[in-house]
């Protein structure tokens, strides 16, 4: 009974209600819908989500009464001021803040964006400056204070178990901006890009891993963990990074990643196909929840960049070509943005579209017949190095029957696919493992669940 009783619970834990996906909407193009008609489109795409890079009256306006989130930003050549003189941070909530919400509900404030060295000194007096303005007003309560950081921040991504911050900012930016975030309640926002990362050194990293597609994984030998996305490996080097100031409690948003759709020549892997892949593969991994290797439990909320292609942005060609949508209001590839859009994603017809988006909220990892050996390396690996849980698989305990090797690796299989948050990849173990939507029968691990016990 106690071994049911805990196999119970850890399907409760891999079940449970995934992430957020938010978008991006940057307006540096000359062609651009209108608003209000650009409220209408998130509305009618289900995206609850949406971050804007200033204030604009306009855009504030248009969501007003749609119950759709708003993160505003405070662009970095206002951090000077806003830093100096309170009575600025005090009027400029008072304008662009308190003036919308809660019609408009804004649910946080990105004071500045990747911010340049030379104006890092001004960050956190803003943030505070900011912070205590939204305390005169008693918007505290409902609006979180953040800043967005490129990966550049950090000195090494690679392994995630290295990640860890540039020296010099430590001291000047991070640390501060930490005891803030934690004594606000606030989180860590990070811009994320894994396509840069490829582009870089395609030579070495795989695209199927880039691309949330199945792959065997890559592990970190630091600590011990399998990866099957570069996306996951990039935000635990930024929990690795935290974990090495001690700052593990701070929560972390994903406030940009993105693909783009065409890039120049040299631009490598920059196309329709893989946008909607990534963009695709990563709305199904942040909706069915289970965190990140290093962080199971850290549901993330991810804003993909960006609602429109961009014509107006300088730059290589991929810069102008990171929408989801054209300017037109049609979409470039076709993918899902909410959970039911995920369980009934089966447009054949669209080009770049995801294949193999099964409605996972039922979705299991079961063994192939494809040979002993096979069977045995990927059940070996599972119980030991994948640290699934095969207590229950031994002699006498409650899943031992049936006493065979399929139905065991099957078990220790759908455990470890659980245990890494049912993500791409994860139910690979060389060719001997697939996910199936249909409960299987093969213990009672696996029956337990289907019958929702």
């Amino acid at each position: 009974m106690t071994t049911l009783i805990s196999i119970l619970l850890f399907l409760l834990i891999s079940l449970a209600d995934g992430g957020s996906i938010g978008v991006n909407y940057g307006r540096i193009g000359g062609d651009l819908p209108s608003a209000f008609k650009v409220a209408k489109l998130l509305e009618s795409q289900g995206i609850n989500r949406v971050r804007v890079y200033d204030t604009d009256p306009a855009v504030l306006k248009s969501l007003s009464g749609t119950g759709i989130k708003v993160t505003v930003n405070l662009p970095n050549e206002l951090l000077y001021a806003a830093s100096r003189k309170p009575s600025f941070a005090n009027a400029w909530i008072r304008r662009n803040v308190l003036a919308y919400h809660p019609l408009t509900q804004i649910e946080a404030i990105a004071v500045g964006n990747e911010v340049p060295k030379n104006t890092t000194s001004f960050l956190i007096p803003a943030m505070k400056n900011i912070q205590q303005a939204l305390l005169n007003y008693k918007l505290d309560a409902d609006i979180k204070i953040s800043s967005p950081v490129a990966l550049s921040a950090l000195k090494n991504s690679y392994p995630s178990s290295a990640g860890c911050f540039r020296p010099e900012l430590i001291q000047t930016v991070f640390k501060p901006m930490f005891e803030f975030l934690r004594e606000t309640k606030s989180f860590l926002m990070i811009n994320a890009y894994p396509f840069f990362a490829y582009d870089s050194n395609s030579d070495v990293i795989s695209l199927d891993y880039s691309l949330f597609r199945e792959n065997p994984g890559v592990v970190d030998a630091g600590n011990g963990l399998r990866y099957f996305s570069l996306f996951d490996a990039q935000i635990d080097a930024v929990f690795a990074a935290m974990s090495s100031l001690k700052y593990d409690d701070i929560p972390l948003v994903v406030s940009e990643t993105g693909w783009p759709s065409k890039g120049d020549d040299n631009e490598i892997g920059a196309s329709l196909e893989n946008a909607a892949a990534y963009n695709g593969g990563l709305v199904k991994r942040i909706l069915t929840g289970g965190g990140t290797p290093l962080r199971p439990k850290a549901n993330l909320t991810v804003f993909l960049f960006a609602l429109f292609n961009e014509n107006k942005k300088p730059g290589p060609a991929s810069e102008r070509n990171y929408g989801l949508f054209y300017p037109n209001m049609k979409k470039v590839y076709n993918i899902p943005f909410t959970m039911d859009d995920l369980n009934n994603f089966r447009d054949e017809s669209s080009p770049g579209v995801i294949r193999d988006l099964s409605p996972v909220k039922g979705s299991w990892c079961v063994a192939k017949d494809v040979g002993s050996d096979k069977l045995q390396s990927g059940l070996d690996y599972a119980c030991c190095e994948g640290g699934a849980d095969c207590r229950s698989i031994q002699p006498g305990s409650t899943c031992y029957d049936p006493n065979t090797l399929q139905a065991h690796a099957s078990f220790a299989f759908n455990s470890y696919y659980h245990k890494m948050g049912r993500a791409a990849g994860a139910c690979y173990f060389d060719g001997a493992a697939y996910v199936v939507t249909q409960p299987p029968r093969f213990n009672l691990y696996i029956t337990t669940a289907a019958n929702g016990i």
